[in-house]
């Protein structure tokens, strides 16, 4: 966790949601600090809700652009509070959180393969009436020759508190060097609860009569259908920044939902 300097912020790039309530807040922000384009700005502020932000850091993966949100849209667990007030002095005394996303390297029942990364989780979720069948191995080594359940996900830390903690898996601090292994409604075996796992595994996910219960793979909104293998692993070269305001940092709000605050 770290304050930025304010002289970075001087050029920032607004993004909307699209919705009305969006789009009013950027004609006010836009008019208060101008607008540039988010190639050349120093700070991203995006506009709407925790949907936009996953889509703003996927947009910018890699670009080393700082993210701050502000919430006009329903949840907002990953934003601040709107004003349009102080912008500049509210980003420079921000504290960052940095995050890390997953890779994905989805094989489907014909060959192709395909890669993407998640911010979230990636999930692999069955496709029809019946449960999947999967085995688990991480590094290389079986660790489950077979889970029956309506699907299995990898969660970050920073993803925990979403569809992780949704399928009852372990909320995790954002600096620890872990992520989750959860089933979602598992059958078989029906005690299996998951698994925390290193940050540094590999996990590889064989999907069993992959034609009779088609399985698909979603790393945050990116599917395919019919895969059957998937591997996931912690792409730690990657760093992204959110940007909260003091005290409503990513590490206060996943502590505060451990105690239901």
């Amino acid at each position: 966790m770290s304050h930025v300097p304010t002289s970075r912020f001087e050029r920032i790039a607004f993004l909307s949601s699209g919705t009305p309530e969006a789009d009013r807040a950027l004609s006010e922000l836009v008019g208060l600090y101008g607008n540039v384009d988010p190639e050349s700005a120093e700070v991203i502020v995006a506009l709407g809700g925790d949907g936009l932000m996953l889509q703003v850091l996927h947009r910018f993966m890699g670009r080393k652009k700082p993210i701050y949100g502000m919430n006009r849209g329903s949840v907002g667990f990953l934003m601040n509070e709107f004003s349009g007030e102080g912008l500049r002095e509210r980003l420079s005394a921000a504290e960052a959180s940095k995050v890390h996303p997953l890779t994905m390297t989805a094989t489907d029942v014909q060959g192709e393969v395909f890669s993407a990364r998640a911010i979230n989780e990636v999930s692999l979720l069955r496709s029809s009436f019946q449960a999947a069948k999967m085995r688990i191995s991480i590094d290389g080594t079986e660790r489950l020759a077979e889970l029956v359940a309506d699907g299995l996900l990898v969660a970050t830390p920073a993803g925990s508190t979403a569809y992780n903690l949704s399928a009852n898996g372990p909320i995790l601090p954002l600096d620890a060097p872990l992520m989750a292994l959860t089933p979602i409604s598992a059958f078989r075996p029906r005690r299996w609860r998951g698994a925390l796992l290193p940050d540094k595994a590999r996990v590889t996910i064989d999907i069993l009569e992959a034609d009779k219960r088609p399985v698909a793979a979603v790393a945050d909104h990116f599917e395919i259908r019919n895969v059957a293998r998937v591997e996931i692993a912690m792409d730690h070269a990657t760093g992204l920044t959110l940007l909260h305001d003091p005290g409503h940092s990513l590490d206060e709000r996943i502590l505060r939902e451990q105690f239901g605050t």
